[in-house]
């Protein structure tokens, strides 16, 4: 496809909005799903760190 113009390169034959709203959805749902993934990660990492406290504990305070 040719454009003349930036405005013809936006508008995309006039599917542009079909273009550009899939762009942002996709991108929005990759944004979410890195911004879950470092979540999880932050939760996983307290978790051991609290196992591991728990492990370094002498066996008498365990009672």
């Amino acid at each position: 496809m040719i454009w003349n113009s930036w405005s013809d390169f936006w508008a995309m034959g006039g599917y542009g909005v079909y273009v550009w709203g899939s762009m942002g959805v996709t991108f929005g749902l990759l944004l979410v799903e890195v911004v879950q993934a470092v979540r999880a990660q932050r939760h996983v990492l307290v978790q051991l760190r609290a196992e591991r406290a728990l492990l370094d504990l002498p066996s008498e305070d365990m009672l």
